[in-house]
């Protein structure tokens, strides 16, 4: 599911990073950085809430890493994924709400796939329910049968809903990706989006109830990390809407009040290659030389012996 929610990701956001002035070379070098550091927190994030992280995890680090057990944190990867897009972006010389905001979009648009595997695998399943759609699973290698008490009985389809939430999420984003010119507004909408979403759908969500610095008001991780969220975007939302201006009908969005190289710094860059490969052939020639004169003094020697053979 993850190759399949990458490849459809980066369909999705095609359309809009070329609208933005964003090359495909430079996506797919972003990319890799973002699925790499992504799965690192979304992995390191779900450790640090364990509540056996240090008898477990940290008594046996290979756990750590072991994935095939079990547990990703989505907010992990986007506290990891964030920064990397904003380095990324000093490097590229973009700016960096506009790469946040297609971000934004690949993982909105990966997101769906990742909930089709919570659906299939039963890791994500709510509370015993009789409605209607309430989801069963029998299999004996579905997550959800690990759990005598999630094995055979009807149960909230939790990842059923958080897919539908998914969907409406992306399907705002694109109808906004079209028709707003401000970067990082569509940054705004998901983390608000899946933060409010993420606290109302862990009430049907079957995990623990934790407290958090000594509050025990009946949440659970996820919805604490919700509320922390929701917290730390009334600022960034005020410098958001204070300083990133929309950007001019016929710009460039993502260069847009970006320095960009000058020529004569892009000379030297290709100066710097250049001397870099002169300098390379130079500390072979001596190598090649030394060679020939090996050569050439072994045949010279070959010929003075055939010589002081003959009669």
């Amino acid at each position: 599911m993850y190759a399949l929610a990458i490849i459809i990701g980066l369909q999705v956001i095609r359309g809009y990073t070329t609208r933005k002035g964003i090359t495909q070379a430079m996506v797919y070098r972003i990319t890799w950085w973002c699925v790499i550091l992504g799965l690192i927190g979304g992995r390191l994030y779900f450790v640090v809430q364990q509540p056996d992280f240090v008898s477990h995890y940290l008594a046996q680090p290979q756990h750590i890493l072991a994935t095939w057990e079990g547990g990703m944190a989505f907010y992990g990867a986007i506290f990891l994924v964030i920064p990397t897009l904003i380095w990324r972006a000093r490097v590229e010389r973009l700016n960096p709400l506009v790469l946040i905001d297609a971000g934004v979009l690949f993982a909105a648009a990966g997101q769906i796939f990742g909930r089709i595997g919570n659906l299939i695998n039963g890791d994500i399943i709510g509370y015993r329910s009789t409605l209607p759609w309430s989801t069963v699973y029998q299999h004996p290698s579905s997550w959800a049968c690990l759990n005598p008490a999630t094995c055979n009985v009807p149960v909230q389809p939790a990842a059923g809903y958080e897919l539908l939430t998914n969907l409406v999420l992306l399907a705002v984003l694109l109808y906004l990706a079209r028709r707003v010119s401000r970067p990082g507004v569509l940054m705004l909408v998901y983390l608000f989006g899946y933060a409010i979403t993420q606290f109302f759908l862990f009430f049907v969500r079957s995990n623990d109830i934790v407290s958090f610095f000594g509050l025990n008001w009946g949440l659970k991780q996820a919805q604490w990390t919700s509320l922390v969220v929701l917290l730390l975007l009334l600022p960034i939302t005020y410098l958001v809407l204070r300083y990133s201006k929309p950007v001019p009908k016929g710009e460039v969005a993502a260069t847009y009040g970006i320095p960009q190289r000058t020529k004569t710094e892009e000379n030297e860059v290709k100066t710097k290659v250049s001397d870099s490969s002169k300098e390379e052939i130079r500390d072979e020639k001596p190598e090649t030389e030394e060679a020939q004169d090996h050569m050439t003094t072994a045949r010279d020697v070959t010929a003075v012996d055939e010589a002081s053979t003959k009669p």
